[in-house]
């Protein structure tokens, strides 16, 4: 496996910086103009969590956290504390066969919009709806791929939604930690860079 099911400490998390990014290759003419062509038909988020240290012991959890996913080499849970959660989410409509639907988050703004697929919900934070009506029973979720899954098939016309939290898969963006000692007993890392991975 090289994603490893942990989520990174969310009081480190708390303090990070970073946020969704884009690659746009923008080309100017001489007369002014540009031409803009977006790379990434969505976005991929980044931080520097070194930003999130306050304390020691946060700093020697957070080294042996960067042992234990051997730097780039194994994915982890990451709570992005600006964005972790939906509501009211729509994932399909039932067709009476179907009985799988994928988590996601639709971002709006005016006539222009971006659907995020969600992997890694939080455990017992799923609820979803059949025709806004909650369901108690007879679902699953697969918190490792984000699927919702129904027993029976939604009927034909049904609007299938949810709420839930979720984390994001990311890795560390370096293989190397440098510290800077402050004194006997403090050091801190003025960069410590994790970048969002597909799965």
């Amino acid at each position: 496996m090289t994603f490893h099911e942990v989520q990174f400490p969310t009081d480190i998390a708390y303090g990070a910086q970073g946020g969704p990014q884009y690659s746009t290759a923008v080309v100017g003419t001489a007369s002014g103009y540009e031409q803009r062509n977006s790379m990434w038909a969505a976005a991929r988020l980044a931080w520097n969590v070194a930003t999130g240290l306050k304390k020691q012991a946060q700093l020697d959890t957070l080294i042996a956290f960067f042992r234990a996913r051997k730097g780039r080499a194994y994915g982890f849970r990451f709570k992005d504390w600006s964005d972790y959660q939906a509501t009211a989410q729509a994932l399909g409509t039932g067709d009476g066969a179907n009985k799988n639907f994928q988590l996601v988050k639709s971002y709006i703004s005016g006539p222009a919009s971006e659907v995020r697929i969600i992997k890694k919900p939080v455990i017992g934070t799923v609820v979803p709806y059949l025709a806004g009506v909650v369901q108690t029973s007879g679902w699953s979720v697969d918190t490792t791929t984000g699927i919702l899954s129904f027993v029976i098939a939604p009927g034909v016309g049904i609007v299938v939604t949810a709420d839930f939290q979720f984390d994001v898969p990311v890795r560390f963006d370096t293989d190397s930690m440098a510290a800077t000692l402050q004194n006997v007993s403090q050091s801190d890392w003025q960069n410590l860079p994790i970048i969002e991975i597909r799965v």
